[in-house]
């Protein structure tokens, strides 16, 4: 079995594993077919991601196809397609005790704190499978990125009247502003590199390039007014320090990206706006069910922002490219064994 692991920030090579085990109770044995790259992985690479410890297999969203169930199991069996939901959960601390796993106290994430999905097979969790007959891969693929910003809406909680901005115009803003699209029309999204506000522009979203005076190009987009809500999908300080002055007396403020170390708030402003400022993680197995649902009835589409394919072998070389010039790929692919089954 192949598998590629980050040794050390930069420092990414395709290795010989050991095959996994049989699957026990409770417990799948998959062949991964898609892992998509994200900001995630590309920080990891950098050295720059929060909650990661070296070496480690990279790979968070994962599309797998099942061959083989431990005892018990007849939840999936062999040759369903599912996505994967990355996160492993105590189950039992105070917070997942009330429904809200995905920042779960002693939580674990596949390609982050624990060995993820870049390579050919592994065990898994049923209970962490999502199939469905109906979704391709490439969809299945994209169900954790969507499920990143569908949760990122749920704690922003918009209503039709909310005039939105959306900071980072990655996949990670791109899923924010599909989610919030579901519930207002007023919808902005903005981003320093000019080849994803493009990209943006290019598929029906409001966009604009922060390039200079990003409070005016707001306020023009608003009519004089600020956003009532922001969503910084950055993780860039710069940017999340911006995010209060954005918004609009009485609005609310949602951090979906994050950074390593200390963000600065300008007190006054957030004060005498009486803002209201949320951080959001992950995703909950009820907004994966809400994406997947989404995604099978046309609402919710990401395949898209596949503008970049390649190999598990390949992506060795191709991950320093995608770090060194991220604005240009919209969502890298790594396709893993057999093509596409029809559904």
């Amino acid at each position: 079995m192949h598998e590629v692991i980050l040794e050390r920030p930069g420092s990414l090579v395709l290795r010989e594993g050991a095959e996994p085990l049989p699957p026990g109770p409770g417990e799948a044995l998959v062949a991964v077919r898609r892992v998509g790259i994200c900001g995630t992985d590309l920080h990891a690479y950098g050295g720059h991601q929060n909650f990661f410890a070296y070496p480690r297999v990279l790979g968070h969203e994962l599309a797998v196809e099942v061959l083989d169930v431990g005892a018990g199991v007849d939840r999936v069996g062999a040759g369903d397609r599912c996505a994967v939901l990355p996160y492993l959960t105590c189950g039992s601390c105070g917070v997942c005790v009330h429904g809200r796993t995905n920042c779960c106290e002693h939580i674990d994430v596949l390609g982050v704190t624990l060995d993820g999905g870049l390579r050919e097979r592994m065990l898994l969790p049923v209970a962490h499978l999502f199939p469905d007959p109906t979704l391709s891969y490439d969809q299945l693929v994209l169900v954790e990125t969507l499920g990143i910003g569908w949760h990122a809406v749920v704690r922003g909680d918009p209503g039709t009247h909310d005039r939105v901005l959306i900071l980072g115009a990655g996949p990670i803003g791109l899923a924010v502003a599909q989610a919030v699209k579901l519930r207002s029309d007023d919808v902005l999204i903005a981003d320093s590199a000019p080849e994803r506000v493009a990209f943006a522009a290019s598929i029906g979203l409001a966009s604009v390039l922060v390039d200079g005076d990003i409070e005016a190009r707001v306020r023009e987009h608003g009519r004089g007014r600020l956003p009532t809500m922001v969503f910084d999908a950055t993780g860039n300080r710069a940017s999340m320090r911006s995010a209060l002055a954005l918004t609009a007396h009485g609005g609310v403020v949602v951090f979906v990206g994050h950074t390593t170390g200390d963000i600065a708030i300008h007190n006054p402003t957030f004060h005498a706006r009486e803002l209201d400022l949320r951080a959001s993680r992950n995703a909950t197995s009820a907004d994966w069910s809400g994406v997947i649902d989404a995604v099978r009835s046309g609402s919710l589409d990401a395949t898209g922002w596949i503008n970049h394919r390649t190999t598990l072998d390949g992506i060795v070389d191709e991950l320093p490219r995608i770090s060194a010039a991220p604005g240009r790929t919209v969502k890298s692919v790594v396709d893993i064994g057999l093509a596409e089954v029809p559904a």
